[in-house]
């Protein structure tokens, strides 16, 4: 991996992390605002050392260690960076089953936020597809019947992980449906900074795997996960103390996460079945993505401004 490629994979990586988890941050600001000035403090210290190293760090590790054991735990984290063909051959052939869970977990997430979840529509179908809400579990039943058949004529390993995938994704969901639900009573509740602190602990844990998950789509690398995320995480949270209400005004910013979901899902997914994507291809795209709906915010911005004057 050229340097050029590798500073390319960290931007898409920390742009993709802060994106996804915008509703995350939007969670933390909620209770964080009912929370005394020291354990705010504590949630910039201490929480961010173990959202940074304890999920994003040690989650990829432990994903590419136990899918691909034969790398070694050394392997696991130099891998990326060795030229050794041999290496590059195992990747290449244990990739399979990460890949297409992978794949499959951002597919189910872009297809449950295009049915299921509110949102302010920036591409012309949203608003159709949303209205169709019911749909969703035979959409993604349909996809994932047609890729495990598709799957076992070349792969099983590939074929565990696409249902693998939707596995984690309808266990993750649920906890994420309970925690939306638990947000709310926190936020007005009397319980202790220390619970609260903990729960928002919990939450960014969960809402990182799509993270982490959808970093196999940019690299392998554990090394380049590790810098990308852990820069979006510092970002993202920064901005949860001091500009959340202004973050939330940019109204597609999580459109143009879930369309690089898509995306990087796709990407996960034709890899897992043996098509060939460069590597430059994913973090430019996902860039591009992204700034465009970043743009068309920040000129929807503009005109609420104007009409206001």
């Amino acid at each position: 991996m050229t340097l050029l490629s590798a500073f390319l994979v960290i931007i898409g990586l920390s742009l993709f992390e802060i994106v996804s988890s915008v509703d995350n941050a939007i969670i933390n600001a909620e209770v964080l605002s009912t929370m005394g000035q020291r354990f705010r403090r504590f949630f910039l210290t201490w929480g961010i050392i173990i959202a940074v190293f304890a999920v994003r760090g040690l989650l990829p590790f432990i994903i590419v260690y136990t899918t691909i054991p034969s790398l070694g735990p050394i392997g696991a984290i130099t891998s990326t960076f060795n030229n050794d063909p041999k290496i590059a051959a195992t990747i290449k052939e244990a990739a399979g089953l990460p890949l297409a869970l992978g794949g499959t977990f951002l597919i189910f997430l872009f297809f449950n936020w295009l049915f299921l979840e509110p949102k302010s529509y920036g591409l012309r179908g949203e608003r159709f597809f949303h209205a169709q809400g019911g749909w969703f579990y035979t959409v993604v039943s349909i996809i994932l019947a047609f890729l495990v058949y598709y799957a076992f004529n070349y792969s099983q390993p590939v074929a565990l992980g696409f249902v693998l995938g939707s596995t984690i994704f309808f266990i993750v969901h649920g906890f994420r449906q309970y925690a939306e639900k638990m947000e709310t009573s926190l936020a007005t509740s009397h319980k202790s900074d220390l619970s609260k602190f903990l729960y928002l602990e919990v939450i960014d844990a969960s809402f990182s795997i799509d993270g982490v998950i959808g970093a196999f789509a940019f690299t392998f690398s554990v090394p380049l996960i590790f810098f990308g995320n852990s820069l979006g995480a510092i970002v993202l949270r920064q901005m949860t103390i001091s500009n959340i209400e202004r973050v939330k005004k940019y109204k597609y910013l999580k459109n143009g996460a879930m369309y690089s979901i898509l995306f990087l899902g796709s990407v996960m997914v034709l890899e897992s079945l043996g098509f060939e994507i460069p590597n430059e291809i994913t973090p430019i795209l996902t860039i591009l993505i992204i700034g465009y709906f970043f743009m068309k915010s920040k000129n929807e911005l503009r005109r609420q401004t104007l009409r206001l004057q």
